[in-house]
């Protein structure tokens, strides 16, 4: 089955209402230029937040279902496309979560996720916002495939995209928001950025899938200073781990990227690593450390 993918990269602005009206444009944009399953980045209707911890920005989450979730469901059901979208999802008082929804081509909610890895690091503090997800791994049949969805940290822990994928996952969605501290740039920067690919490239390898990374563009600096330069270059890595399409580093783009899902059952039968997994030999993988 041939299906075409479609990557919304772009600037945020301080203003969700803005955010949210660009990010339903660039959905129907990519919608009538023939996608079938579009995701958008991380935590769109907003700057990235986290770069502080401020508890004025709990105001900036939303229930789900919500205004976003009824908007894209609307969207999805007139356009017949599948949409992945990532939220600020407010719980309940004091319990907040990194959450992406899935919606099919007839406009049902099929699920959600809640991004399970958290961070703390500097102008990433993750930690004072978001509660761990209790989800799980899953993985949601489509009217155009079977899809996961991981969130940004998530994309640097394999038993993540494994476990995505043992589930029949033909493609793993991470809608990111990762970018440079500009100070450590000229020194680390382009490993950095290595890495981040390298590491989506061994998930598709690994597990014998395509893998969509969708990243933002942009400088924000909510607190002043040097604030977080996003590096964009959202991409497609098909089976064998290969860059099928990337966007640049600084421009908006409606990524269109066609795949075709046969390619997944051909990989995982010429590469069998799922087969051979020693799953006797694992139980140490869920211990912290082992001495």
């Amino acid at each position: 089955m041939k299906v075409t993918l479609g990557l919304l990269q772009h600037a945020c602005t301080g203003h969700p209402a803005t955010n949210l009206k660009k990010t339903l444009a660039l959905t129907a944009q990519a919608a009538r230029a023939g996608a079938q399953i579009i995701c958008t980045q991380e935590l769109f209707r907003s700057q990235y937040f986290c770069q502080s911890e401020e508890h004025a920005n709990f105001k900036l989450a939303e229930s789900i279902p919500g205004p976003s979730t009824v908007a894209f469901q609307r969207l999805a059901k007139k356009h017949q496309v599948v949409i992945v979208a990532s939220l600020f999802e407010k719980r309940s008082a004091g319990l907040y979560h990194n959450t992406a929804v899935i919606i099919d081509a007839d406009g049902r909610l099929l699920g959600r996720y809640r991004k399970m890895h958290i961070p703390d690091d500097p102008l990433f503090y993750e930690k004072f916002y978001f509660t761990p997800g209790d989800t799980g791994f899953r993985a949601w049949q489509t009217k155009y495939g079977k899809i996961g969805v991981l969130i940004c940290w998530d994309q640097w822990y394999p038993e993540a995209a494994r476990l995505t994928a043992l589930q029949g996952a033909e493609i793993i969605f991470y809608p990111t928001a990762i970018g440079w501290h500009p100070s450590e740039k000229k020194a680390h920067g382009a490993d950095q950025h290595s890495a981040w690919e390298i590491s989506h490239r061994g998930h598709a390898v690994a597990n014998g899938c395509y893998v969509a990374a969708v990243n933002r563009i942009g400088r924000e600096k909510p607190l002043g200073g040097d604030g977080l330069e996003f590096w964009g270059q959202s991409f497609v890595a098909g089976p064998s781990g290969q860059i099928l399409a990337k966007a640049k580093f600084d421009r908006e783009e409606v990524m269109l990227v066609p795949i075709d899902l046969a390619k997944v059952d051909a990989t995982r039968t010429h590469w069998p690593f799922l087969r051979d997994r020693r799953i006797d030999a694992y139980g140490d993988i869920t211990k912290r450390f082992i001495d």
